[in-house]
Protein backbone atom coordinates (compact mmCIF):
# COMPACT_ATOMS: atom_id res chain seq x y z
CA UNK A 1 0.00 0.00 0.00
CA UNK A 2 2.91 2.34 0.78
CA UNK A 3 4.44 1.54 -2.59
CA UNK A 4 1.19 2.40 -4.38
CA UNK A 5 1.04 5.63 -2.39
CA UNK A 6 4.57 6.46 -3.54
CA UNK A 7 3.60 5.90 -7.19
CA UNK A 8 0.53 8.12 -6.87
CA UNK A 9 2.57 10.90 -5.29
CA UNK A 10 5.24 10.58 -8.00
CA UNK A 11 2.61 10.91 -10.73
CA UNK A 12 0.45 13.66 -9.21
CA UNK A 13 1.30 15.98 -12.12
CA UNK A 14 0.02 13.61 -14.83
CA UNK A 15 -1.95 15.79 -17.29
CA UNK A 16 -5.72 15.71 -17.02
CA UNK A 17 -7.50 13.66 -19.65
CA UNK A 18 -10.78 14.84 -21.15
CA UNK A 19 -13.17 13.29 -18.60
CA UNK A 20 -11.12 14.85 -15.83
CA UNK A 21 -11.16 18.10 -17.80
CA UNK A 22 -14.96 18.00 -17.87
CA UNK A 23 -15.23 17.39 -14.12
CA UNK A 24 -12.58 20.02 -13.37
CA UNK A 25 -14.20 22.66 -15.59
CA UNK A 26 -17.66 21.99 -14.14
CA UNK A 27 -16.23 22.05 -10.61
CA UNK A 28 -14.41 25.30 -11.39
CA UNK A 29 -17.69 26.83 -12.55
CA UNK A 30 -19.40 25.67 -9.35
CA UNK A 31 -16.72 27.42 -7.30
CA UNK A 32 -17.60 30.58 -9.25
CA UNK A 33 -21.26 30.17 -8.31
CA UNK A 34 -22.33 28.80 -11.72
CA UNK A 35 -24.48 25.65 -11.43
CA UNK A 36 -23.86 22.47 -13.45
CA UNK A 37 -25.49 22.33 -16.91
CA UNK A 38 -25.56 26.12 -17.25
CA UNK A 39 -22.29 26.65 -19.18
CA UNK A 40 -21.12 23.04 -19.57
CA UNK A 41 -23.40 20.13 -20.41
CA UNK A 42 -23.01 16.39 -20.63
CA UNK A 43 -24.96 13.29 -19.68
CA UNK A 44 -23.22 12.58 -16.37
CA UNK A 45 -24.93 13.25 -13.04
CA UNK A 46 -23.34 16.10 -11.05
CA UNK A 47 -21.97 14.22 -8.03
CA UNK A 48 -18.43 14.01 -9.39
CA UNK A 49 -18.58 17.70 -10.38
CA UNK A 50 -19.30 18.49 -6.73
CA UNK A 51 -16.50 16.17 -5.55
CA UNK A 52 -14.04 18.00 -7.80
CA UNK A 53 -15.27 21.35 -6.49
CA UNK A 54 -14.60 20.19 -2.91
CA UNK A 55 -11.13 18.93 -3.86
CA UNK A 56 -10.23 22.16 -5.66
CA UNK A 57 -11.56 24.27 -2.81
CA UNK A 58 -9.23 22.40 -0.47
CA UNK A 59 -6.10 21.98 -2.60
CA UNK A 60 -6.29 24.40 -5.53
CA UNK A 61 -7.26 24.32 -9.19
CA UNK A 62 -4.41 22.31 -10.68
CA UNK A 63 -3.94 18.81 -12.07
CA UNK A 64 -1.75 17.95 -9.08
CA UNK A 65 -4.44 19.07 -6.64
CA UNK A 66 -7.06 16.93 -8.40
CA UNK A 67 -4.83 13.87 -8.30
CA UNK A 68 -4.11 14.53 -4.62
CA UNK A 69 -7.87 14.42 -4.11
CA UNK A 70 -7.93 11.09 -5.97
CA UNK A 71 -5.14 9.81 -3.71
CA UNK A 72 -7.16 10.67 -0.61
CA UNK A 73 -10.37 9.22 -2.10
CA UNK A 74 -8.54 6.00 -2.92
CA UNK A 75 -7.01 5.87 0.58
CA UNK A 76 -10.44 6.30 2.16
CA UNK A 77 -11.81 3.46 -0.01
CA UNK A 78 -8.88 1.27 1.10
CA UNK A 79 -9.62 2.00 4.77
CA UNK A 80 -13.31 1.14 4.37
CA UNK A 81 -12.39 -1.99 2.44
CA UNK A 82 -10.31 -3.17 5.40
CA UNK A 83 -13.33 -2.81 7.69
CA UNK A 84 -15.51 -4.67 5.19
CA UNK A 85 -12.96 -7.46 4.66
CA UNK A 86 -12.44 -7.84 8.41
CA UNK A 87 -16.19 -8.16 8.96
CA UNK A 88 -16.47 -10.84 6.26
CA UNK A 89 -13.28 -12.92 6.71
CA UNK A 90 -11.14 -11.49 9.52
CA UNK A 91 -8.42 -8.86 9.92
CA UNK A 92 -5.76 -10.72 7.93
CA UNK A 93 -8.06 -11.02 4.93
CA UNK A 94 -9.03 -7.36 5.36
CA UNK A 95 -5.41 -6.24 5.14
CA UNK A 96 -4.80 -8.44 2.10
CA UNK A 97 -7.90 -6.96 0.45
CA UNK A 98 -6.49 -3.47 1.03
CA UNK A 99 -3.21 -4.42 -0.62
CA UNK A 100 -4.97 -6.03 -3.57
CA UNK A 101 -7.29 -3.06 -4.12
CA UNK A 102 -4.42 -0.57 -3.83
CA UNK A 103 -2.53 -2.33 -6.62
CA UNK A 104 -5.50 -3.14 -8.85
CA UNK A 105 -7.04 0.35 -8.65
CA UNK A 106 -3.69 1.92 -9.58
CA UNK A 107 -3.20 -0.24 -12.68
CA UNK A 108 -2.70 1.21 -16.13
CA UNK A 109 -5.45 -1.07 -17.43
CA UNK A 110 -8.06 0.91 -15.47
CA UNK A 111 -6.21 4.24 -15.94
CA UNK A 112 -5.82 4.26 -12.17
CA UNK A 113 -3.74 7.43 -12.03
CA UNK A 114 -6.65 9.48 -13.40
CA UNK A 115 -9.53 10.78 -11.23
CA UNK A 116 -12.44 9.19 -13.06
CA UNK A 117 -15.96 9.25 -11.68
CA UNK A 118 -15.80 5.52 -10.91
CA UNK A 119 -13.50 6.21 -7.94
CA UNK A 120 -16.15 8.54 -6.53
CA UNK A 121 -18.77 5.81 -7.05
CA UNK A 122 -16.69 3.17 -5.26
CA UNK A 123 -16.03 5.17 -2.08
CA UNK A 124 -19.66 5.66 -0.96
CA UNK A 125 -20.57 2.21 -2.30
CA UNK A 126 -18.04 0.50 0.00
CA UNK A 127 -19.30 2.57 2.91
CA UNK A 128 -22.85 1.60 2.01
CA UNK A 129 -21.95 -2.11 1.90
CA UNK A 130 -20.27 -1.92 5.30
CA UNK A 131 -23.30 -0.26 6.89
CA UNK A 132 -25.64 -2.67 5.10
CA UNK A 133 -23.95 -5.67 6.74
CA UNK A 134 -24.01 -3.90 10.09
CA UNK A 135 -27.72 -3.13 9.69
CA UNK A 136 -28.53 -6.75 8.86
CA UNK A 137 -26.47 -8.02 11.81
CA UNK A 138 -27.93 -5.62 14.39
CA UNK A 139 -31.40 -5.21 12.83
CA UNK A 140 -31.19 -1.46 13.47
CA UNK A 141 -32.79 1.22 11.29
CA UNK A 142 -30.09 3.90 11.55
CA UNK A 143 -27.27 2.05 9.75
CA UNK A 144 -29.75 0.84 7.13
CA UNK A 145 -30.90 4.40 6.46
CA UNK A 146 -27.36 5.75 6.28
CA UNK A 147 -26.43 2.86 3.98
CA UNK A 148 -29.23 3.93 1.63
CA UNK A 149 -27.95 7.52 1.60
CA UNK A 150 -24.44 6.33 0.66
CA UNK A 151 -25.75 4.16 -2.18
CA UNK A 152 -27.75 7.19 -3.34
CA UNK A 153 -24.52 9.23 -3.39
CA UNK A 154 -22.86 6.51 -5.47
CA UNK A 155 -25.64 6.92 -8.04
CA UNK A 156 -25.38 10.73 -8.05
CA UNK A 157 -21.62 10.39 -8.70
CA UNK A 158 -22.37 8.43 -11.88
CA UNK A 159 -25.48 6.65 -13.13
CA UNK A 160 -23.66 3.32 -13.10
CA UNK A 161 -23.63 3.47 -9.29
CA UNK A 162 -27.30 2.44 -9.34
CA UNK A 163 -26.21 -1.20 -9.71
CA UNK A 164 -24.72 -1.18 -6.21
CA UNK A 165 -28.04 0.06 -4.84
CA UNK A 166 -29.90 -2.65 -6.73
CA UNK A 167 -27.63 -5.28 -5.21
CA UNK A 168 -28.32 -3.87 -1.75
CA UNK A 169 -32.08 -4.02 -2.35
CA UNK A 170 -31.87 -7.67 -3.38
CA UNK A 171 -29.67 -8.52 -0.39
CA UNK A 172 -32.16 -6.89 1.98
CA UNK A 173 -35.06 -8.75 0.35
CA UNK A 174 -33.19 -12.07 0.52
CA UNK A 175 -32.02 -11.55 4.11
CA UNK A 176 -35.29 -10.42 5.65
CA UNK A 177 -37.64 -12.32 3.34
CA UNK A 178 -41.19 -11.86 4.77
CA UNK A 179 -40.10 -8.95 6.96
CA UNK A 180 -38.37 -7.19 4.08
CA UNK A 181 -41.05 -4.70 2.98
CA UNK A 182 -40.56 -2.02 5.70
CA UNK A 183 -36.78 -2.42 5.43
CA UNK A 184 -36.92 -1.98 1.67
CA UNK A 185 -39.16 1.08 2.03
CA UNK A 186 -36.74 2.73 4.48
CA UNK A 187 -33.70 1.88 2.42
CA UNK A 188 -35.32 2.98 -0.85
CA UNK A 189 -36.48 6.31 0.58
CA UNK A 190 -33.02 7.09 1.95
CA UNK A 191 -31.32 5.96 -1.27
CA UNK A 192 -33.55 8.33 -3.28
CA UNK A 193 -32.77 11.26 -0.99
CA UNK A 194 -29.44 12.41 -2.58
CA UNK A 195 -31.00 12.41 -6.04
CA UNK A 196 -34.08 14.25 -4.80
CA UNK A 197 -31.92 16.90 -3.12
CA UNK A 198 -29.88 17.20 -6.32
CA UNK A 199 -33.00 17.74 -8.43
CA UNK A 200 -34.32 20.33 -5.99
CA UNK A 201 -31.02 22.23 -5.93
CA UNK A 202 -30.79 22.26 -9.74
CA UNK A 203 -34.42 23.35 -10.03
CA UNK A 204 -33.79 26.27 -7.67
CA UNK A 205 -30.67 27.15 -9.69
CA UNK A 206 -32.79 27.30 -12.88
CA UNK A 207 -31.01 24.48 -14.73
CA UNK A 208 -33.37 21.55 -14.14
CA UNK A 209 -34.55 21.36 -17.76
CA UNK A 210 -31.06 21.04 -19.33
CA UNK A 211 -30.04 18.71 -16.49
CA UNK A 212 -32.95 16.36 -17.16
CA UNK A 213 -32.51 16.47 -20.92
CA UNK A 214 -28.81 15.65 -20.82
CA UNK A 215 -28.80 13.05 -18.07
CA UNK A 216 -31.95 11.18 -19.10
CA UNK A 217 -33.31 12.07 -22.56
CA UNK A 218 -29.98 12.34 -24.36
CA UNK A 219 -28.51 9.57 -22.22
CA UNK A 220 -31.20 7.18 -23.49
CA UNK A 221 -30.43 8.20 -27.08
CA UNK A 222 -26.71 7.62 -26.43
CA UNK A 223 -27.30 4.14 -25.03
CA UNK A 224 -29.63 3.25 -27.91
CA UNK A 225 -26.70 3.70 -30.31
CA UNK A 226 -25.23 0.44 -29.11
CA UNK A 227 -26.43 -2.86 -30.50
CA UNK A 228 -27.89 -5.35 -28.05
CA UNK A 229 -25.16 -7.77 -29.21
CA UNK A 230 -21.79 -6.24 -28.33
CA UNK A 231 -18.82 -7.53 -30.38
CA UNK A 232 -16.50 -9.56 -28.17
CA UNK A 233 -13.56 -7.40 -29.27
CA UNK A 234 -15.23 -4.37 -27.67
CA UNK A 235 -15.41 -6.30 -24.42
CA UNK A 236 -11.99 -7.96 -24.40
CA UNK A 237 -10.02 -4.95 -25.62
CA UNK A 238 -10.22 -3.06 -22.30
CA UNK A 239 -10.47 -6.18 -20.12
CA UNK A 240 -7.39 -7.99 -21.43
CA UNK A 241 -4.74 -5.59 -20.06
CA UNK A 242 -6.61 -5.39 -16.73
CA UNK A 243 -6.36 -9.16 -16.36
CA UNK A 244 -2.76 -9.44 -17.59
CA UNK A 245 -1.20 -6.73 -15.42
CA UNK A 246 -2.60 -8.34 -12.25
CA UNK A 247 -2.87 -11.94 -13.46
CA UNK A 248 -1.82 -13.45 -10.12
CA UNK A 249 -4.35 -11.43 -8.16
CA UNK A 250 -7.16 -12.34 -10.55
CA UNK A 251 -6.19 -16.02 -10.13
CA UNK A 252 -6.55 -15.52 -6.38
CA UNK A 253 -10.00 -14.01 -6.92
CA UNK A 254 -11.09 -17.39 -8.30
CA UNK A 255 -9.29 -19.24 -5.51
CA UNK A 256 -10.90 -17.04 -2.87
CA UNK A 257 -14.34 -17.54 -4.39
CA UNK A 258 -13.89 -21.32 -4.33
CA UNK A 259 -12.55 -21.39 -0.77
CA UNK A 260 -15.33 -19.14 0.51
CA UNK A 261 -18.03 -21.37 -0.94
CA UNK A 262 -16.28 -24.53 0.26
CA UNK A 263 -16.14 -23.53 3.94
CA UNK A 264 -19.53 -23.79 5.65
CA UNK A 265 -18.86 -20.84 7.98
CA UNK A 266 -18.12 -18.44 5.07
CA UNK A 267 -20.90 -19.34 2.64
CA UNK A 268 -22.98 -16.31 3.57
CA UNK A 269 -19.97 -14.08 2.85
CA UNK A 270 -19.41 -16.02 -0.38
CA UNK A 271 -23.00 -15.38 -1.46
CA UNK A 272 -22.62 -11.68 -0.60
CA UNK A 273 -19.41 -11.27 -2.62
CA UNK A 274 -20.64 -13.37 -5.55
CA UNK A 275 -23.68 -11.15 -5.88
CA UNK A 276 -21.58 -8.02 -5.43
CA UNK A 277 -19.15 -9.16 -8.12
CA UNK A 278 -21.97 -9.84 -10.58
CA UNK A 279 -23.65 -6.48 -9.97
CA UNK A 280 -20.31 -4.67 -10.05
CA UNK A 281 -19.64 -6.19 -13.43
CA UNK A 282 -23.16 -5.25 -14.58
CA UNK A 283 -22.28 -1.65 -13.69
CA UNK A 284 -19.67 -1.67 -16.48
CA UNK A 285 -22.09 -2.78 -19.18
CA UNK A 286 -24.91 -0.20 -19.73
CA UNK A 287 -25.30 0.50 -23.41
CA UNK A 288 -22.56 -1.96 -24.31
CA UNK A 289 -19.86 0.73 -24.07
CA UNK A 290 -16.92 -0.83 -22.22
CA UNK A 291 -14.42 1.76 -20.99
CA UNK A 292 -11.25 0.78 -19.17
CA UNK A 293 -11.99 2.89 -16.08
CA UNK A 294 -15.49 1.41 -15.75
CA UNK A 295 -13.87 -1.76 -14.39
CA UNK A 296 -12.72 0.13 -11.28
CA UNK A 297 -16.22 -0.64 -9.99
CA UNK A 298 -15.51 -4.41 -10.09
CA UNK A 299 -12.31 -4.11 -8.06
CA UNK A 300 -13.67 -3.92 -4.47
CA UNK A 301 -15.43 -7.29 -4.82
CA UNK A 302 -12.42 -8.78 -6.61
CA UNK A 303 -10.00 -7.48 -3.95
CA UNK A 304 -12.14 -8.90 -1.14
CA UNK A 305 -12.10 -12.33 -2.77
CA UNK A 306 -8.34 -12.19 -3.31
CA UNK A 307 -8.01 -11.15 0.33
CA UNK A 308 -10.16 -14.09 1.38
CA UNK A 309 -7.73 -16.45 -0.34
CA UNK A 310 -4.69 -14.81 1.29
CA UNK A 311 -6.28 -14.56 4.72
CA UNK A 312 -7.19 -18.22 5.06
CA UNK A 313 -5.43 -20.86 7.11
CA UNK A 314 -3.35 -22.12 4.19
CA UNK A 315 0.13 -20.61 4.17
CA UNK A 316 0.52 -21.53 0.50
CA UNK A 317 -2.23 -19.05 -0.40
CA UNK A 318 -0.46 -16.30 1.56
CA UNK A 319 2.80 -16.97 -0.30
CA UNK A 320 0.90 -17.01 -3.58
CA UNK A 321 -0.63 -13.66 -2.67
CA UNK A 322 2.83 -12.19 -2.01
CA UNK A 323 4.05 -13.53 -5.35
CA UNK A 324 0.98 -12.08 -7.10
CA UNK A 325 1.73 -8.62 -5.68
CA UNK A 326 5.38 -8.84 -6.74
CA UNK A 327 4.31 -9.90 -10.23
CA UNK A 328 1.92 -6.93 -10.50
CA UNK A 329 4.68 -4.45 -9.63
CA UNK A 330 7.18 -6.19 -11.89
CA UNK A 331 4.72 -6.20 -14.78
CA UNK A 332 4.13 -2.44 -14.45
CA UNK A 333 7.47 -1.26 -13.04
CA UNK A 334 8.39 0.76 -16.12
CA UNK A 335 5.58 3.30 -15.90
CA UNK A 336 5.26 3.11 -12.13
CA UNK A 337 8.87 3.98 -11.35
CA UNK A 338 10.58 5.29 -14.50
CA UNK A 339 8.26 7.21 -16.83
CA UNK A 340 7.53 10.85 -16.11
CA UNK A 341 3.92 12.09 -15.73
CA UNK A 342 3.65 13.36 -19.33
CA UNK A 343 5.05 10.08 -20.63
CA UNK A 344 2.50 8.15 -18.58
CA UNK A 345 -0.25 10.24 -20.17
CA UNK A 346 1.08 9.40 -23.62
CA UNK A 347 1.36 5.71 -22.72
CA UNK A 348 -2.25 5.61 -21.55
CA UNK A 349 -3.82 7.84 -24.20
CA UNK A 350 -1.50 7.74 -27.21
CA UNK A 351 -1.66 10.99 -29.24
CA UNK A 352 -4.61 12.54 -27.42
CA UNK A 353 -3.58 16.17 -26.78
CA UNK A 354 -3.66 16.00 -22.98
CA UNK A 355 -0.02 17.06 -22.37
CA UNK A 356 -0.48 19.84 -24.94
CA UNK A 357 -3.69 21.21 -23.39
CA UNK A 358 -1.97 23.03 -20.52
CA UNK A 359 0.52 24.81 -22.79
CA UNK A 360 -2.21 25.87 -25.23
CA UNK A 361 -4.29 27.12 -22.30
CA UNK A 362 -1.33 29.14 -21.00
CA UNK A 363 -1.01 30.84 -24.39
CA UNK A 364 -4.72 31.75 -24.45
CA UNK A 365 -4.80 32.83 -20.82
CA UNK A 366 -1.88 35.20 -21.36
CA UNK A 367 -3.66 36.91 -24.26
CA UNK A 368 -7.20 37.20 -22.93
CA UNK A 369 -8.80 38.96 -20.00
CA UNK A 370 -10.91 37.23 -17.35
CA UNK A 371 -14.45 37.10 -18.68
CA UNK A 372 -13.45 36.71 -22.34
CA UNK A 373 -14.90 33.62 -23.97
CA UNK A 374 -13.08 30.92 -25.91
CA UNK A 375 -14.34 27.97 -27.94
CA UNK A 376 -13.00 24.45 -28.40
CA UNK A 377 -13.88 22.52 -31.55
CA UNK A 378 -12.96 19.15 -30.15
CA UNK A 379 -13.67 17.30 -26.93
CA UNK A 380 -11.03 18.91 -24.73
CA UNK A 381 -12.74 20.77 -21.87
CA UNK A 382 -9.49 20.62 -19.89
CA UNK A 383 -8.29 23.58 -21.99
CA UNK A 384 -11.09 25.76 -20.53
CA UNK A 385 -10.15 24.58 -17.05
CA UNK A 386 -6.42 25.29 -17.43
CA UNK A 387 -7.09 28.67 -19.07
CA UNK A 388 -9.66 29.74 -16.44
CA UNK A 389 -11.85 30.92 -19.32
CA UNK A 390 -15.49 30.10 -20.05
CA UNK A 391 -16.54 28.27 -23.18
CA UNK A 392 -18.62 30.24 -25.69
CA UNK A 393 -20.88 27.20 -25.99
CA UNK A 394 -22.01 24.65 -23.39
CA UNK A 395 -21.08 21.91 -25.90
CA UNK A 396 -17.75 20.93 -24.36
CA UNK A 397 -17.72 17.59 -26.23
CA UNK A 398 -18.14 17.09 -29.95
CA UNK A 399 -19.36 13.51 -29.53
CA UNK A 400 -23.09 14.33 -29.23
CA UNK A 401 -22.78 16.28 -32.50
CA UNK A 402 -21.17 13.43 -34.43
CA UNK A 403 -23.14 10.50 -33.00
CA UNK A 404 -25.96 8.83 -34.90
CA UNK A 405 -28.67 9.99 -32.50
CA UNK A 406 -31.86 12.01 -33.11
CA UNK A 407 -30.74 15.17 -31.31
CA UNK A 408 -27.50 15.57 -33.28
CA UNK A 409 -28.75 18.00 -36.02
CA UNK A 410 -30.35 20.28 -33.43
CA UNK A 411 -27.20 20.19 -31.29
CA UNK A 412 -25.01 21.05 -34.29
CA UNK A 413 -27.16 24.06 -35.12
CA UNK A 414 -27.19 25.27 -31.52
CA UNK A 415 -23.42 25.02 -31.12
CA UNK A 416 -22.82 26.87 -34.39
CA UNK A 417 -25.29 29.57 -33.32
CA UNK A 418 -23.50 29.91 -29.97
CA UNK A 419 -20.11 30.48 -31.56
CA UNK A 420 -21.37 32.85 -34.24
CA UNK A 421 -23.26 34.97 -31.72
CA UNK A 422 -20.58 35.01 -28.99
CA UNK A 423 -17.67 35.54 -31.43
CA UNK A 424 -14.95 34.16 -29.13
CA UNK A 425 -11.59 35.84 -29.51
CA UNK A 426 -9.72 32.52 -29.54
CA UNK A 427 -10.93 29.22 -30.96
CA UNK A 428 -9.08 25.93 -30.66
CA UNK A 429 -9.52 23.28 -33.36
CA UNK A 430 -8.45 19.76 -32.35
CA UNK A 431 -7.48 17.66 -35.37
CA UNK A 432 -7.41 14.35 -33.46
CA UNK A 433 -10.02 11.74 -34.37
CA UNK A 434 -10.45 10.50 -30.78
CA UNK A 435 -11.59 14.03 -29.90
CA UNK A 436 -14.44 13.73 -32.42
CA UNK A 437 -15.00 9.98 -32.96
CA UNK A 438 -15.51 10.63 -36.64
CA UNK A 439 -13.29 10.73 -39.72
CA UNK A 440 -12.04 14.32 -39.92
CA UNK A 441 -11.38 13.92 -43.64
CA UNK A 442 -15.01 13.08 -44.40
CA UNK A 443 -17.76 15.72 -44.88
CA UNK A 444 -19.66 16.64 -41.74
CA UNK A 445 -22.00 19.60 -41.10
CA UNK A 446 -19.89 21.01 -38.27
CA UNK A 447 -16.59 20.60 -40.12
CA UNK A 448 -18.03 22.04 -43.32
CA UNK A 449 -19.32 25.07 -41.41
CA UNK A 450 -15.99 25.53 -39.65
CA UNK A 451 -14.00 25.51 -42.87
CA UNK A 452 -16.13 28.35 -44.21
CA UNK A 453 -16.41 30.31 -40.98
CA UNK A 454 -12.68 30.05 -40.23
CA UNK A 455 -11.65 31.55 -43.55
CA UNK A 456 -13.96 34.52 -43.06
CA UNK A 457 -13.32 35.35 -39.38
CA UNK A 458 -10.18 33.71 -37.97
CA UNK A 459 -6.45 33.47 -38.57
CA UNK A 460 -3.98 30.91 -37.26
CA UNK A 461 -2.19 31.98 -34.06
CA UNK A 462 -0.77 28.73 -32.69
CA UNK A 463 0.02 25.15 -33.61
CA UNK A 464 0.86 22.00 -31.63
CA UNK A 465 2.06 19.18 -33.89
CA UNK A 466 1.94 15.86 -31.97
CA UNK A 467 4.82 13.74 -33.28
CA UNK A 468 6.06 10.23 -32.46
CA UNK A 469 8.51 9.57 -29.63
CA UNK A 470 6.76 11.85 -27.14
CA UNK A 471 7.64 14.98 -29.06
CA UNK A 472 5.40 17.97 -29.85
CA UNK A 473 6.38 20.91 -32.04
CA UNK A 474 4.86 24.22 -30.95
CA UNK A 475 4.62 27.34 -33.09
CA UNK A 476 3.02 30.63 -32.09
CA UNK A 477 1.86 33.78 -33.89
CA UNK A 478 3.75 34.43 -37.15
CA UNK A 479 5.75 31.21 -36.85
CA UNK A 480 2.50 29.20 -36.76
CA UNK A 481 1.11 30.63 -40.00
CA UNK A 482 3.84 29.19 -42.17
CA UNK A 483 4.20 25.87 -40.34
CA UNK A 484 3.63 22.61 -42.24
CA UNK A 485 2.20 19.87 -40.04
CA UNK A 486 4.17 16.61 -40.03
CA UNK A 487 1.52 14.54 -38.24
CA UNK A 488 -2.17 13.75 -38.70
CA UNK A 489 -2.71 14.62 -35.02
CA UNK A 490 -2.41 18.29 -34.19
CA UNK A 491 -4.11 21.23 -32.50
CA UNK A 492 -4.59 24.69 -34.02
CA UNK A 493 -5.29 27.91 -32.13
CA UNK A 494 -7.13 30.59 -34.08
CA UNK A 495 -7.52 34.27 -33.26
CA UNK A 496 -10.48 36.26 -34.47
CA UNK A 497 -9.58 38.74 -37.21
Amino acid sequence: MALCLFVRVRLLQTPLERDEGEYAYAGQLMLQGIPPYALARNMKLPGTYAAYAVIMRAFGQTAGAIHLGLLLTNAAAVALLFLLGRRLFGARAGLASCAAYSVMSLGAGVAGTQAHATHFVVLPAIGGLLLLLRAVQTDRAAPLALSGVLFGLAFVAKQHGAFFGLFALLWIAWTYRRRALPKLALFGACAALPFAVTCLALWRAGVFRPFWFWTFDYSRAYISESSALVPMDDFWRPLRPILLENAGLWLLVLVGLGLAWRATESRLAAAFLTGLLLFSFAATTPGGFFRDHYFVMTLPAAALLAGAAAGGRRNAAAWLFAAALIFSFWRQHDWMFRLQPQQVSRMLYDTNPFPEAARIADYIRGRTAPGELIAILGSEPEICFYAHRHSATPYIYMYPLTEDQPYAPWMQSEMIRDIESQQPRYLVFVHVESSWLTDLNEPHPVLDWWNRYRDEHYELAGAADILPEDRTEYRWDEAARGYQFQSDDYVQVFQRR
